[in-house]
């Protein structure tokens, strides 16, 4: 189940995430993305882009959502829940309290509550809207321990991830109950961040069938995790994709951890970089999405601190369409059989 037309060229929909175009409206917005070249949105659900409680309750507003998109001729196949997703395991401190009502704000188990409450929301917005994947974030109370000192014991990680499977295991249960997947985005301050602990979280949840990954190669390549063994190792999880570079320019003197310094500093370690201008390796990306039959949405999700926004998104769009490619129906071989 999804709403809008494919690219022209028969390969997979070129869409644009809009987290980081929150600032803008959406009426805004959707033309900007039209003129840049994609086929469609990822609709953030905060600024203005798309409200879970609303769709929930009222499919005339997600189906408003939609006749704005396609008014500019675009689609959607997908609607983004990060933040709200990541409060659900997250700690909950000052830092997040911009991303709930007011009455919520600095107090972590009242934003913990609303932020539940909102993602069992999510798979029926989703189904009016008339797509069938949520991405987005899980939280973590265990990511805290990445480097275990104090020490930290087997069983606190085994609790941790308990504790996932306790909270978000009726959230999945709604998720399957409306035919909706969730696409946990593989990422650092998540319940799952490499290639293990993505197991380990599946395992958590028995394998749960509304339980899958957003793949997004850039948060794994600077922990020095190949993007494309990942997609292979998790064959029937990928659920979608998003498009995103990084750059590892680790010299002597750089930190892979990035010192406390914020995106942007030349002295990082590691930076987020618009497609193409890092060192991840799409094309064999594409390679690995094409063996395990994935024809859904390349998602761009743009972050680059170095490079104007529009320009990027431009390039982007431009980038994924040269480097996506159909598999092949017939082996090279077969020219020399007749």
């Amino acid at each position: 189940m999804h709403n809008g037309t494919a690219s022209s060229n028969n390969r997979r929909p070129v869409t644009l995430f809009t987290g980081q175009w929150a600032d803008l409206p959406l009426a805004e917005l959707a033309p900007k993305a039209r003129e840049f070249g994609y086929d469609g949105l990822e609709l953030a659900c905060w600024g203005d882009h798309f409200d879970i409680g609303l769709a929930a309750a009222d499919p005339s507003y997600a189906a408003g959502r939609r006749a704005l998109l396609a008014q500019h001729g675009l689609g959607v196949w997908a609607i983004g829940s990060h933040l709200i997703g990541q409060l659900v395991l997250d700690p909950n401190d000052e830092r997040s309290d911009g991303w709930v009502p007011q009455q919520h704000r600095g107090d972590p188990e009242a934003k913990r509550a609303w932020a539940i409450q909102q993602m069992q929301l999510a798979p029926r917005a989703a189904r009016h809207l008339g797509v069938s994947v949520v991405t987005g974030f899980t939280g973590s109370s265990i990511w805290r321990w990445i480097y275990p000192f104090p020490p930290v014991t087997e069983e606190q990680i085994k609790a941790g991830y308990r504790r996932f499977a306790e909270v978000w295991g009726p959230i999945l249960d709604e998720f399957h109950a409306h035919g909706v997947r969730f696409a946990l985005e593989v990422h650092p301050t998540e319940i799952a961040f490499d290639l293990y602990s993505a197991h380990a979280a599946l395992e958590a949840v028995d394998g749960h069938p509304a339980f899958g990954f957003n793949f997004d190669p850039s948060h794994l390549l600077w922990q020095g995790v190949d993007p494309a063994a990942f997609i292979r190792e998790f064959p029937d999880r990928i659920f979608h994709v998003h498009m995103k570079d990084v750059a590892v320019m680790l010299d002597g003197k750089r930190g892979i951890l990035a010192s406390h310094l914020p995106f942007g500093d030349p002295r990082r370690g590691w930076d987020f970089r618009s497609l193409g201008h890092g060192h991840v390796n799409f094309k064999e990306i594409m390679r690995a999405l094409n063996d395990i039959g994935y024809t859904g949405p390349l998602s761009v999700e743009w972050e680059d601190s170095g490079m104007d926004r529009e320009y990027g998104a431009r390039d982007a769009a431009r980038f994924v369409r040269e480097i996506d490619f159909p598999p092949s129906a017939r082996g090279f071989e077969e020219a020399f059989k007749k």
